[in-house]
């Protein structure tokens, strides 16, 4: 025995999508209904838990016995569920089944640029066997609780008695979903993932397992304390402009035309751009609203949803969430969108939460729901003992475009430790800008430039980044981009190599290559080999005419805002952020590998966050974080980071 494809069917009265796997399998309600499984690519053999059929012995010790590999789709389900099987049922698995020796063919569709579903990558590849298309309606049938009625007899669950023939077409599914992961597997066989990737998997899945911990008393308070406030808030409103219900955007634009204001929208760009103007009952009702449109409540309640019994929540990172640059995707609480902290009284304000009562908040800060948005990260807490530090890379996305660019005045820059932002106003605007200081007014510019610039980014990129708010013209921000491309002058060429590159290797099926970047076109993928030998993969690529009638790239991907699969375009610049950006994940891999002996329970975007002992230093985790990868030589990186009873930013 080799290998093991596994699926499983499960039950449990726990939420999946709100409480993810680890939640969802510690359920006393949760059991395996169907196991289905092929040894080494033979025929699928599917044994029916509920009828009281036993998964073979040798099924059993194959495991846990790390020289056979276990594949499933979505690897991380099986192997917390029958972690949880083997614990109830055989005394094994205490806490959960290593990682090492399991496989995810999700992550394999995920690094090959494919849709991240079975049925997706299925219809992709053009399999033969293809996933059966009621299985959803099946799986609400019998993985989860029903409504009790009185066509049901009451019940609240499903069980195979109750419709035989559905049952029977469930093992069907059960069987059919191995057959289409061993069929895509088959079919990517010839672009294996490499071991490299399969070891930051493990890693991924290890943090995944070991959790954060979250002070659940003060999470519960914080969700208390937001009920209250809205409440004082609505009863205020209502006050103030007699509604019945202040909520409905209609009666509330009702109300406001009748105060003379001219109303197109009530969302957060207009509350805010009517208030300066607005008399001072309605700046009272805006403000309120915008008070009232703070979601923060949602991450602690998000918390309390995902928590297991020992204090710690899990699964929070997808690894390969982005499959065009492999970085990881925030999950359940979603660390990747927190709101950062900005009150000076942070720890004082924590406190009042966990143990004052409300009315001593209530007199202390004018805006609740905001002081609570702001406390949500430090609901997350090291275990008695430890102490969090957080450390991240300084400015890893413009090091690493300019160390590939070779735009030496930049890194010339970092090396000296100079403000990136200053130094690129100062070359811009031909003048020495001092932050703070001679010519300080100019930074701002320098900051939105290198910030929205980097990639192609035009006009329109300054204004998504918040230009025109910051005080900017939109007359000057033209100039402003032609200012910044005059000044980075290599990184300009850099996406216009690119650019040539990726269509000569598209045009003649070949590979080139530029800035010590590879392209690739064959078996009808192309493929960007980063310095680490890690490649982003680009389905069916081709040229095309762009919406501005120039030759471009296309290919087949998933799209961000639609989430449709269809056909991309794509050019040089797009091209360059891709590169840059999967290679500062490979970076970041590279440190968290290289902190195995310390707890890595969480890691946010360029910031990895350790649980350690109190003796371990800031500079010491900084100087290892910092350490540049041998593929990287001459890339000067650097980490910052703090050390405390609980996370902040």
């Amino acid at each position: 025995m080799n290998t093991i494809s596994i699926d499983l069917e499960t039950y449990s009265d726990v939420d999946i999508g709100k409480c993810g796997v680890y939640k969802y399998a510690e359920s006393p309600n949760f059991e395996i209904l169907l196991f289905a499984y092929s040894v080494d690519n033979s025929d699928v053999t599917v044994i029916d838990i509920t009828k009281g059929e036993k998964i073979p012995d040798e099924i059993i010790s194959a495991l846990s016995d790390p020289s056979i590999t276990k594949w499933a789709f979505n690897s991380q389900f099986e192997r917390i569920c029958l972690s949880e099987y083997l614990h109830r049922h055989y005394s094994l698995a205490t806490h959960y089944l290593s990682p090492v020796s399991w496989k995810c063919s999700m992550t394999w569709c995920a690094y090959m640029g494919l849709p991240m579903s079975l049925a997706g990558a299925g219809a992709v590849l053009g399999l033969e066997q293809q996933k059966i298309t009621e299985g959803k309606e099946l799986i609400r049938y019998f993985c989860v609780p029903c409504k009790p009625t009185k066509a049901n007899g009451g019940r609240t669950r499903n069980l195979p008695m109750h419709d035989k023939d559905k049952w029977d077409r469930f093992k069907k599914y059960n069987i059919r979903d191995v057959e289409v992961e061993m069929a895509i597997q088959d079919r990517l066989q010839k672009f294996p993932v490499p071991d490299s990737v399969w070891e930051e998997f493990w890693l991924d899945q290890q943090i995944n397992d070991r959790g954060i911990a979250v002070d659940m008393e003060f999470a519960k308070n914080a969700i208390s304390f937001d009920a209250k406030s809205r409440e004082s808030l609505m009863n205020e409103i209502k006050e103030i402009t007699c509604l019945e219900n202040p909520n409905s955007v209609m009666q509330l634009k009702d109300w406001l035309i009748e105060q003379g204001m001219e109303v197109t929208s009530l969302d957060k760009k207009a509350v805010s751009a009517m208030l300066p103007t607005a008399p001072p009952n309605v700046q009272k009702v805006l403000g309120i609203r915008k008070k009232l449109a703070k979601s923060s409540v949602k991450k602690y309640q998000a918390m309390e949803n995902a928590v297991c019994s020992d204090g710690r929540a899990r699964g929070m990172f997808r690894f390969y969430g982005a499959n065009r640059t492999g970085r990881f995707a925030g999950r359940l609480i979603q660390l990747q969108n927190l709101p950062q902290n900005h009150i000076s009284d942070l720890a004082e304000a924590r406190q009042l939460v966990k143990a004052a009562p409300f009315e001593v908040m209530e007199l202390l800060y004018d805006d609740i729901p905001d002081t609570l948005s702001q406390l949500i990260r430090t609901a997350f807490v090291p275990q008695a003992g430890y102490k969090f530090i957080v450390a991240d890379f300084s400015a890893i996305e413009a090091r690493v475009l300019a160390y590939l660019a070779g735009e030496q005045w930049v890194l010339d820059t970092f090396a000296r430790g100079e403000d990136i932002y200053c130094a690129t106003a100062s070359r811009m605007f031909h003048c020495t800008v001092v932050k703070n200081g001679k010519n300080g007014e100019l930074r701002q510019k320098g900051k939105q430039a290198t910030l929205s610039c980097g990639y192609g980014g035009s006009v329109g990129a300054l204004i998504a980044m918040g230009a025109l708010e910051s005080g900017m013209k939109e007359e000057e921000l033209q100039p402003l981009v032609d200012a910044w491309r005059k000044a980075n002058p290599n990184i300009v060429n850099f996406w216009w190599a690119v650019d040539r590159a990726v269509k000569e290797a598209v045009l003649q099926h070949t590979t080139t290559s530029t800035h010590g970047i590879k392209f690739i076109c064959k078996s009808g993928m192309l493929f960007i080999e980063l310095p680490s030998g890690r490649r982003l993969s680009y389905v069916k690529p081709k040229m095309g005419v762009n919406k501005f009638g120039s030759e471009s790239v296309t290919y087949e991907g998933s799209n961000g805002t639609t989430k449709k699969w269809e056909r991309l375009e794509s050019y040089g610049p797009k091209f360059v952020e891709n590169i840059v950006q999967g290679m500062s994940r490979d970076i970041l891999m590279y440190a968290m590998a290289a902190f195995e002996e310390y707890r890595i329970v969480a890691h946010v975007h360029d910031e990895i966050i350790v649980e350690c002992p109190e003796e371990v230093s800031v500079e010491s985790i900084c100087q290892l974080m910092s350490k540049t990868p041998p593929w990287a030589a001459g890339l000067q990186l650097k980490a910052e980071g703090y050390e405390g009873k609980f996370y902040k930013k």
